[in-house]
Formats: structure tokens, C-alpha cells, sequence
């Protein structure tokens, strides 16, 4: 366990009851976003608009410099959360109320933009590998108003556990093995774990039943549910039906995944580029806001 401060509240049931199954397997899309950056789409393409709350999931992974060094100039962002989780590389930002940090292998940033705020996220090196995850979680409306603010979490403030033989969980939020992650104060009670799977490996990760949820595979291959498993291969997204928990098994080599499961807001939604709303109006009030200034 890497946390100094570890919080021990479990927030569900340590052993499963009801296993998820997967209920659909979604693939990326190559696109590029900001200045350039070529990336891969998972939720948030025509193959799969959303799973309420997220509203986004990318992964952005190259070792080639031309690829992520235009990064992501000065850009508004209102109503929803930006989840920046680096696995390797560094990446800047910075926004207009002189907010700066840096991102570095293993930390992670919960950004919730609120009302409104113009931020930039750019890379701080030349060459090497850069390559992580940004999530985004929409806000209820009764907070889409709300003032903006950040937690940065630095690698050694995300704590890990080791909940079965051969398995490894980074918990940036949400709980297991009665083990809370450092991220606090969000609206979807969010869980984010990032698991590891030596070769023949088995976890029974429990989940809120109430909170809709996926698995992304992002090295090697594992199995997901329990009896009728699905088959996932890096790059495989798994959207998760009902349960209290989910079943992960590695095959015969390591597997690497992030788990993550947030409570429905079951709102209308209206998107616009960098603006998340309940309605029309609001988004054409957000651009009106963002042009005079206001942000």
C-alpha cells in the first residue's frame, strides 16, 4: 500500500453477490483531438455514445512525438468532469485562474469544470512514450453551475491492494478490500480502479449495484463475467449489465484493465464540443458565455 493517509470506509458488500455480466463489446476509433493529438475513442463514437454518467473515454498512447506534441492548446470546458489518468510521459496544464500542474506517470487529475473554465493540457517532453486515459463524467444539473475546482493525485497518494493472488489494484476511486480511493466529493460516487492480472489470475472486484459501469482492456487479454464470460483482447471495451460485482480472470499471460463504475444521473443531455448540458438553451447560453468572456 503506497498511500500514507489510507481512508478504510467500504462503501458495498466485500464479496459479490450477483456477477455482471458483459453485455456488449465496443472497439475504438482512431480520431485526433486538440492540436493534433491522435488518440483512440471509446465512448463517445457512433459505436457508443455514452454509459451514463460517462459521456467519454479516451486513450491516447504513442511513442512518436509527432503524434501528442500539439497537445491541447487553451480550450473551454462547462457542466461536466475531465478525468486525466497518465500511465507514462508528462503532460502540463494550465488554466485562467492560474492553476498549474504536472502530470506524471501514475497520478491523475479530476477536473470539474462546472460554470466554466478555459484550460490547456500540454505535453512537458519531446520524445518517448506518452500514454494514458481522459474520462468524462457528466455533473447532475443541479451542479453544472458549480465553481470550479481540481484534485491532483500524485502516483504515491493512490494506495494499492492486493484483494487475490497474483492481482494488483491501483483504487484512484471508490473501494475495495474496505481500501477508499483519494478521489472525494463527486456527485456519481465514482469507482476507478486500475488492475493488474499475473498469468492464471482470478478477482471478484464488488461493484454498487446501483452504478452502471464498464472494463477496458488495455494490455494482453482477460475473461469478464462469471460462467458465460466475455473474451477481451486489449483495445475491447466491456459494458457491464446489472450485479454487485464482476468477475476477472487472466489467461496465460498478464493482463492489464481499468475498471470503472459511476451512479446513472438518468438526466436529459445536450452536448456541444466542449459543453454538457440539459438542454439546448443552456448550451447556447454556455457559447454566449464563453465568447463574451464570461468563463
Amino acid at each position: 500500500m503506497t498511500a500514507t493517509a489510507t481512508q478504510r470506509a467500504p462503501t458495498h458488500p466485500a464479496t459479490p453477490q450477483t456477477f455482471r455480466q458483459v453485455q456488449r463489446i465496443v472497439r475504438g476509433r482512431p480520431t485526433s483531438d486538440g492540436a493534433g493529438v491522435k488518440l483512440t475513442r471509446v465512448i463517445g463514437q457512433p459505436g457508443l455514445d455514452m454509459i451514463d454518467p460517462f459521456l467519454m473515454l479516451d486513450e491516447f498512447r504513442s511513442d512518436s512525438a509527432g503524434d501528442y506534441i500539439g497537445g491541447f492548446p487553451e480550450h473551454p470546458h462547462r457542466g461536466f468532469e475531465t478525468v486525466t489518468y497518465m500511465l507514462a510521459g508528462r503532460m502540463r496544464h494550465g488554466d485562467n485562474q492560474g492553476n498549474s500542474g504536472l502530470l506524471t506517470p501514475g497520478s491523475v487529475q479530476w477536473m470539474t469544470a462546472g460554470r466554466g473554465i478555459l484550460h490547456s493540457e500540454m505535453p512537458e517532453q519531446e520524445n518517448g512514450l506518452m500514454w494514458g486515459f481522459q474520462l468524462w463524467v457528466n455533473l447532475p444539473a443541479k451542479d453544472k453551475m458549480t465553481t470550479p475546482r481540481y484534485q491532483d493525485i500524485a502516483p504515491e497518494a493512490i494506495p494499492e491492494v492486493a484483494p487475490a493472488a497474483g492481482v494488483t489494484v491501483r483504487v484512484i476511486a471508490g473501494s475495495i478490500d474496505g481500501v477508499t480511493g483519494p478521489v472525494s466529493g463527486i456527485a456519481t460516487e465514482p469507482v476507478y480502479l486500475d488492475i493488474r492480472l499475473q498469468p492464471g489470475s482470478t478477482v471478484e472486484v464488488p461493484l454498487p449495484a446501483t452504478h452502471s459501469g464498464f472494463a477496458y482492456v488495455y494490455e494482453g487479454q482477460a475473461q469478464v463475467g462469471k460462467g458465460t464470460s466475455a473474451h477481451l483482447v486489449r483495445g475491447d471495451l466491456g459494458a457491464l449489465g446489472t450485479g454487485d460485482g464482476v468477475r476477472i480472470a487472466a489467461g496465460d499471460a498478464p493482463a492489464r484493465l481499468i475498471l470503472v463504475a459511476g451512479k446513472p444521473l438518468n438526466e436529459p443531455v445536450a452536448k456541444y464540443g466542449p459543453f454538457v448540458m440539459n438542454t439546448q438553451q443552456q448550451i447556447v447560453e454556455a457559447v454566449e458565455d464563453f465568447r463574451a468572456g464570461r468563463f
